[in-house]
Order: structure tokens, then C-alpha cells, then sequence
């Protein structure tokens, strides 16, 4: 059974940082995309980043020079490094994996797989 299991969230200040991670196990994911999405309350759920296999990542435009996504293909982990956070920011942060090798991953219908998610808050 595949399940991806999110961490690292919690409670930090306005400009400061947290590291998420999210360790797929059940199959091996080092051939495809993974992503990140966040979701705040009342809202939809919307495309922060995603990564591709070769370890190259994508980037909504609102998140450029403050967060960057990685991955270790050995340990089927993605990261999200998140700098600079504002209150805005503030939401449940999903990982996923899409099972295809075709370009792509800013909308979560591109998905297959997705984690529980973790809370990040982000007081002013």
C-alpha cells in the first residue's frame, strides 16, 4: 500500500523558516514528479512546487527566492525548505506523487498519490 507520510510542520514567526519532508513508501517514486500544494482554510487547494526526477524544480511565482524544493531519490523523501514566511502562508502543505514520465505538475488533478498533510502556521 503506498502512503506518503508528511513532517515538519508546526508553529514559527513571521521571516522565519521550516523544512518539510515527506517519505513515500509501499513502491519506489525516484522515476516520477513529486509536488508540493498547500491549502488554507475556505480555500482551494493550489501548486507551490514540484520536482521532477532529474531533481529539477518548478516553482509557483509567489514562492521564487523563498522556497526550494529537493529530493533523495535513495530514500524516496522530498523536501520543501520554506525561508521568509508570512502570515499568508499559513495552511495545511500537502506532498504528492504523479505516476507518469510526461511533462507536467502545477494542477493537482496531475496527481496520483497524496500524503495527510502538515499544518503550517505562521503568526505576525
Amino acid at each position: 500500500q503506498v502512503q506518503l507520510v508528511e513532517s515538519g510542520g508546526g508553529l514559527v514567526q513571521a521571516g522565519g523558516s521550516l523544512r518539510l519532508s515527506c517519505t513515500a513508501s509501499g513502491r519506489t517514486f525516484s522515476s516520477y514528479t513529486m509536488g508540493w500544494f498547500r491549502q488554507a482554510p475556505g480555500k482551494e487547494r493550489t501548486f507551490v512546487a514540484c520536482i521532477n526526477r532529474n531533481g529539477y524544480g518548478y516553482y509557483a511565482d509567489s514562492f521564487l527566492g523563498r522556497f526550494t524544493i529537493s529530493r533523495d531519490n535513495a530514500k524516496d523523501t522530498v523536501f520543501l525548505q520554506m525561508n521568509s514566511l508570512k502570515p499568508e502562508d499559513t495552511a495545511v502543505y500537502y506532498c504528492a506523487v504523479r505516476v507518469t514520465t510526461m511533462s507536467g505538475g502545477r494542477s493537482v488533478d496531475e496527481y496520483d498519490y497524496w500524503g495527510q498533510g502538515t499544518q503550517v502556521t505562521v503568526s505576525s
